[in-house]
Order: structure tokens, then sequence, then C-alpha cells
């Protein structure tokens, strides 16, 4: 199974079959507007502007599920990415991610990963006792933890690597190798 075998809904509701990036990377991450990450957009509009002409697409899918940091209509989310991060990359409906209501590809994307922990930063460890006071046992399961959790497919379509929210370090160097 690869990435191209799911659809996603547009932020008007239409059906985006996800062949329509074939023969792209593709960085796919679950955003929020009101979390401590949020200001990766930024970050990530800049990879996009430096390797989108590479074949890079970066798919940004808005959730609610972790402390409700993603209030707000598709277009309210949209208006407030595009006017203060100046995105410019897909962003589509919003979603669920973990749970019963995960839609398939984000099952999908956890299942084909491992879930490395958060890290040694400061950023690292208190996000690690925020989510340990919702799921204790949060580190032997491969689900999406929190929000801007980012995962690299390839041009075939397969999932290749995970990015916590906390590691921003390594993302360049594994997007440059995958183009």
């Amino acid at each position: 199974m690869s990435v191209y075998e799911f659809s996603v809904k547009a932020r008007d509701g239409s059906d985006v079959p996800l062949s329509d990036y074939k023969g792209k990377v593709l960085l796919i991450v679950n955003t929020a507007t009101e979390c401590g990450f949020t200001s990766q957009y930024k970050e990530l509009e800049g990879l996009y502007e430096k390797y989108g002409p590479k074949g890079l697409e970066i798919l940004d899918f808005p959730c609610d599920q972790f402390n409700h940091q993603a209030p707000g209509t598709d277009d309210e989310i949209h208006d407030f990415c595009t006017g203060r991060f100046g995105i410019t990359f897909p962003q589509f409906s919003k979603v669920d991610v973990v749970g019963k209501n995960a839609i398939p590809l984000f099952r999908w994307l956890s299942d084909n990963t491992t879930f490395e922990g958060f890290g040694k930063s400061p950023k690292a460890l208190a996000l690690s006792i925020a989510v340990k006071r919702n799921d204790q046992d949060y580190r032997d399961s491969s689900d999406v933890k929190w929000n801007f959790t980012k995962f690299l497919v390839d041009r075939e379509g397969y999932v290749v690597d995970r990015f916590e929210p906390t590691d921003m370090r390594r993302l360049e160097g594994a997007i440059e190798r995958y183009l």
C-alpha cells in the first residue's frame, strides 16, 4: 500500500486523491494555530519555497484533537496561516489523526512508523509530561502524540521517516536525501 491509494478532503469538502501528488516527495503534517509549535509554519514555508521547485509538497492537515489548539473553521484557519505566516502549500480540511475518527491516511502513516520519543530538550521534556497526563502508555504506540508531527513520503509513495514536533533539525537533511 502507498500514500497514493488515499483520498483526503480539501478545505471546500471536495475529494483530493493523493495520487495527484505522484512523483513528489511529500511532507504530511498535522497542525494547529494556537500551539506552542505554530511558529513552525514559518519554517515549513521556508522549506516549501526552497524545495518545492525540486519536487517537495507539504500537505497541511489542521487538527483540533490536542488541547483544542485548532479552533475555527477551515477557512478561518487558512486565513490565519496565510495572513500570519504566508503559507503557500496545500492546506486541507480539519481532520482527526488519532482515535476512532482518525482519517485512514493518518492511521496508515502511524501504523508504518515508530514513535521514538520527543528528545531531551526542555521543550521535549515538557511535551512528554503534557502528553503523559492524557496517556500513561503514550510511548507504547505509534499514534500521533501532538500537533506538528511530520511524516516524510518518498517519490514512490512510501512513508520513510517521522519527525516529532520537537525535531526540526533533521528535517531538511531528510528532505534533501529523498529529493
